[in-house]
Order: structure tokens, then sequence, then C-alpha cells
């Protein structure tokens, strides 16, 4: 049995200039938005949901990305929006969000 029922990494890798990378596109940020939102509901801390930063995932053409485990579901997003998508609707309700899966 996992320790938490999600565990959420997000790649904030960060390459020379002019290399693609999940940083370049705002992945910090976005992390702390996500970090906060997952408080902001109460659905922070054991047996609930994790969120952390991770080094280089190995996606960076698909970048920023995300994974989500123990569901191995993996994603993309551009801005609060889609991160706001993704608590609504697999964090909170279970459910892939399709749309932005890669």
């Amino acid at each position: 049995m996992s320790y938490f029922d999600k565990h959420v990494f997000i790649c904030c890798n960060q390459r020379a200039e002019g290399e693609m990378c999940c940083n370049n596109h705002g992945a910090s940020e976005l992390l702390g938005y996500m970090k906060d939102q997952i408080k902001a509901r109460g659905l922070a801390g054991n047996g609930q949901i994790r969120v952390n930063k991770a080094g280089c995932l190995g996606r960076c053409d698909e970048g920023p990305v995300m994974v989500v485990y123990p569901q191995e579901t993996w994603y993309t997003f551009i801005d609060k929006e889609d991160i706001d998508e993704i608590v609504e609707e697999h964090m909170v309700n279970g459910r892939i969000v399709e749309r932005l899966k890669v």
C-alpha cells in the first residue's frame, strides 16, 4: 500500500540556455500553484496527495510534464487553468484528464 493516495512529480529541470526543458515553460511556478491548490482543499498529507519537484523526467519534448502515481498517468500543462483541471478531475474526482495526457 502506498503512503500517499496520489504522489505527483512535476519536472522542474533547468537546462542550458537554448535547450528545451520544462522549467523554461514555468514549471516551478506551476508546481507552487498546484501545491497551494492541494493544501487549500485540505488534500495534502499522509494518505492523501503529495506534490513534489522532480529533476528531468526524460520527456522534455512534451513539457512541462508531471506524472501521477500510483496511476502512472503523465500530463502536460501550460497554465493555472490546466492545473486546476488536473486537481479537480484527477485528484478530487479520480478521472483522468484525457486532453492533457501524454
